[in-house]
């Protein structure tokens, strides 16, 4: 029973993943880069939460942040550069986003945010690593 138990949590640790996600393009070196890390079509589309959120600080030109424990899967990242600290992005009178922001696979959106299709990638279990430019 003890060796069942003890396979048993060998083989849920080795089929968890990690993800390393970098941002490159910061031109503005302060505030933060804010995300979210979705994991199905619905959430990405505001019909539910992200698994996981993104802060980091943007003090250089390149930043990254390690996802760890996610699930083996399909995912997709939606960024921007909080340059005025406010926690939101700012957008002009129209409603365009004036800071600069990002979605997965560099997937870019037409009138809109990107396309889960197009922003969407594979988490496999292990170690992963996912470029973003921010725009």
């Amino acid at each position: 029973m003890c060796i069942a138990s003890i396979s048993s949590s060998s083989i849920a640790q080795s089929s968890s993943a990690a993800l390393n996600v970098s941002f490159t393009g910061i031109e503005e070196k302060e505030g933060a880069i804010l995300g979210a890390v979705f994991n199905s079509e619905d959430a990405y589309n505001g019909k539910g939460a992200p698994v996981r959120q993104i802060m980091i600080s943007a003090d250089k030109s390149e930043v990254a942040t390690a996802l760890e424990g996610l699930e083996p899967g399909v995912y997709a990242i939606k960024a921007f550069h909080d340059i005025d600290g406010d926690m939101k992005m700012s957008t002009n009178p129209y409603g365009m986003p004036i800071e600069p922001f990002a979605f997965s696979n560099n997937a870019v959106g037409n009138m809109g945010p990107a396309k889960w299709a197009d922003a969407k990638f594979e988490v496999k279990p292990g170690a992963n690593a996912h470029a973003i430019v921010i725009k």
